[in-house]
């Protein structure tokens, strides 16, 4: 089973940001449960994957396992959490990236709360 989590803040984020389109983007990121394979891989940090979901101009990063997504097929995929992290614009995208894996190097997958 595919389980999606969003951060307290970024939820906040999004709410605050996209008011009446907030439940179209929450409902994009549920869509991973279906199809874990979805979203744009920007790199790996020791064993932990980023990627990235677009929704117009604005991209949302989530981590999960790479091992699990990579090697096991659709139907063994059991107890694979997706954790959305992070959004940003087209402008602020490495900056958000390169925080993202500052975060993952120092402190590991527990520093997203």
């Amino acid at each position: 089973m595919v389980k999606v989590e969003i951060t307290e803040t970024l939820y906040q984020e999004i709410e605050r940001k996209f008011k009446q389109e907030a439940f179209k983007i929450v409902d994009l990121m549920q869509t991973l449960e279906q199809s874990p394979q979805k979203g744009k891989l920007l790199g790996t940090v020791g064993g932990i994957v980023i990627k990235e979901l677009r929704y117009g101009t604005f991209r949302f990063y989530f981590i999960t396992d790479g091992f699990k997504l990579k090697c096991l097929i659709e139907e063994e995929l059991t107890d694979l959490l997706i954790r959305f992290v992070r959004m940003s614009d087209k402008k602020h995208q490495q900056e958000t990236i390169n925080e993202i894996k500052q975060i993952l190097k120092v402190i590991g997958p527990k520093g997203f709360t």
